[in-house]
């Protein structure tokens, strides 16, 4: 699914944008599971038939909500990133982003909080999609930079893997996100850490 948000979007439709819209508020406030499909349905103001039309299932409604949300964050990546000149900054600033933005996203802390067998488990155990597919954003990135001389060659997969996965465990373990409570310990962190990790010289420590 995570494959699919990094594609264009399709033109909006305004009737599927008004359920999404309704979707993801309920989501927000009582979670998927308690959420019905005629509860989202009153919230859009539209019959429960439209909405099958459109989406098959409470599931098929649920992973279009959570798309067009990773389309979101994904946008407001690039935005906030790119307007950063040099390399340290944009690590930098990818790093302390996604922290922020996964912290504060209702419905993402939502689902950890109440709901975690619904999302745990494809940041954990059963992972590879979604990890993989972050994973391959961020080598793709790392890879230009390489390619353009601002990296030493590096192994962009393994390392994009590694952070990836340092992200992770920062959002979903208490004990390592308190050691980065506050934006200013988040890039120190980075250019600490992964910048050196991208910038150390091939066969260094």
């Amino acid at each position: 699914m995570l494959d699919r948000a990094l594609e264009p979007a399709a033109k909006p439709d305004e009737i599927i944008e008004r359920i999404l819209d309704a979707a993801l508020s309920r989501f927000e406030r009582f979670g998927v599971r308690r959420t019905t499909m005629e509860e989202v349905a009153r919230a859009a103001d539209v019959a429960r038939v439209t909405i099958y039309r459109r989406f098959a299932s409470k599931d098929a409604l649920a992973e279009a909500v959570i798309l067009r949300e990773a389309r979101r964050f994904f946008d407001a990546l690039d935005s906030a990133v790119g307007r950063r000149d040099t390399l340290e900054e944009r690590v930098v600033e990818s790093f302390a982003f996604t922290l922020g933005y996964l912290r504060r996203h209702v419905l993402f802390n939502r689902l950890v909080a109440t709901e975690p067998e619904s999302i745990v488990p494809h940041l954990t155990t059963q992972g590879e999609p979604v990890i993989g597919t972050a994973a391959r954003l961020v080598a793709d990135r790392l890879g230009v930079e390489v390619r353009e001389g601002r990296l030493p060659p590096l192994d962009v997969e393994v390392v994009s893997e590694l952070i990836v996965r340092l992200v992770l465990s920062f959002i979903l373990t208490p004990a390592s996100a308190a050691r980065l409570d506050d934006p200013a310990k988040i890039r120190r962190f980075a250019r600490r850490y992964l910048v050196a990790l991208l910038t150390a010289p091939p066969g260094g420590p």
